[in-house]
């Protein structure tokens, strides 16, 4: 029964001409399409393997859909922080204000000096902008910004156990 059944499964080059298909490679890319569909199809195949019926192509494609838009479906989410803790570094930390918000959003929509020094007219530095920031805010002489904790603290590390060991 199960090659009767393997045989009314429609090829990946007959799901491509359907347009339902069709419309899944405008919204989706033929790559991902493609991709998705094939799984899809062997997982169908497996299925009739084991004994289930062969589905109509019009499951088959339903079914690769829903798989594309879980595939695609952001991973981040809204959430409430309810810990009691402000700066919570496994929820994305503080959020941002609504000024910052606003910064980046009108800032991010095209091209910007990030590393070009615009009074030079040549490359400039990355960090120059939050490090001058920095310095202003804490007088201090100098500044690093870096992404992470551990990274500042192997900077801090460095400077005050130079040349020495350090325990933790």
């Amino acid at each position: 029964m199960s090659q009767s059944e393997l045989r009314k499964l429609p090829s990946i080059d007959r799901l491509l001409q359907m347009d339902d298909v069709a419309s899944l490679v405008e919204q989706y890319g033929r790559e991902l399409t493609l991709e998705v569909l094939r799984a899809t199809l062997d997982d169908v195949r497996q299925a009739v393997l084991d004994s289930e019926a062969a589905p109509e192509a019009k499951s088959l494609i339903a079914e690769a859909a829903h798989r594309l838009s879980d595939e695609l479906r952001p991973s981040l989410y809204a959430v409430i922080n309810a810990t009691g803790v402000i700066i919570h570094t496994n929820l994305g930390r503080a959020p941002l204000s609504e000024r910052a918000r606003q910064a980046m959003a009108q800032i991010s929509v095209g091209y910007s000096n990030l590393e070009y020094d615009l009074q030079a007219g040549a490359r400039g530095s990355r960090y120059i902008h939050a490090t001058d920031l920095l310095r202003r805010l804490t007088r201090a002489e100098d500044a690093l910004v870096v992404n992470n904790n551990a990274s500042a603290v192997l900077l801090i590390l460095t400077a005050l156990a130079k040349e020495r060991k350090a325990a933790y």
